[in-house]
């Protein structure tokens, strides 16, 4: 009966443990977000590493419809308000270390990262 060959006790693992990060992106102006998109897949691709989006999800539309006199007096006249809210994902498949390098890139104001890391 063989035995497989022993491992030192000092060698250090040659495979990094692979990762699957999905960056979610959220903002309510588009150019910021798909610049901060660009960015980061053209960051990522440059590591050689496996990227997938971004993908556009659903536009969220807020709307608040309000009068506009205030003592509610007069003609019935209305103010409709909205705000849209863009979000994207880019999914990766990467070591958390080099994700730290990817996800240094100067971010746009007003666009919000959330960095979720899911192991296989």
């Amino acid at each position: 009966m063989s035995f497989p060959p022993k491992k030192e006790a000092g060698a250090a693992p040659t495979d990094e443990v692979v990762h699957r990060i999905r960056i979610t992106l959220t903002s309510r102006n588009v150019q910021n977000l798909e610049k901060v998109c660009a960015d980061l897949k053209k960051a990522s691709l440059d590591k050689k590493l496996h990227v997938s989006g971004p993908v556009r999800l659903p536009t969220k539309h807020l709307r608040i419809t309000t009068r506009k006199a205030p003592s509610g007096e007069g003609t019935n006249t209305w103010d409709r308000f909205e705000m849209r809210i863009h979000k994207r994902l880019i999914d990766l498949h990467a070591p958390s270390d080099v994700v730290k390098q990817v996800t240094s890139i100067p971010i746009e104001p007003g666009v919000e990262v959330d960095v979720t890391i899911n192991d296989r």
